[in-house]
């Protein structure tokens, strides 16, 4: 269940910055069912631990080279109709992405840096 508060209730009101940060729209709250609430819970708790962590660094390099293959070949979307024509696209999207990681390594060609917020941009230009 959400709960909306209307713009008109929330604007005039001192402690606004406490409960929102939106400045469109009055405050959202979102009521779960109990047994909802306790498996968020559980799964948020979970998330904070070393295990987790290992696994989902490992998922993050997946992602890394799926925004490779994306950015380097387009490979959002096929050029092609039929499963055999697409599943050749795909096998060429990486082995172009395997060449572009040999080719960088051979060259020295360090990899990408992380992007950087823009709050932590902000702390390292104080």
């Amino acid at each position: 269940m959400r709960i909306r508060f209307a713009t008109e209730t929330c604007g005039p009101c001192p402690s606004r910055g406490q409960c929102t940060n939106s400045t469109r729209y009055g405050r959202q709250l979102t009521v779960r069912p109990q047994d909802q609430d306790a498996v968020l819970e559980h799964v948020r708790a979970e998330q904070s631990t070393e295990e987790w962590k290992a696994v989902y660094a490992i998922r993050s390099g997946i992602e890394g080279t799926i925004h490779q293959a994306v950015t380097a070949t387009g490979a959002r979307r096929t050029r092609y109709a039929g499963l055999g024509k697409t599943a050749l696209a795909h096998i060429l999207t990486a082995t172009a992405v395997n060449l572009l990681r040999l080719d960088a390594w051979w060259t020295g060609q360090p990899l990408a840096p992380t992007r950087t917020s823009h709050l932590a941009a902000l702390d390292l230009a104080a």
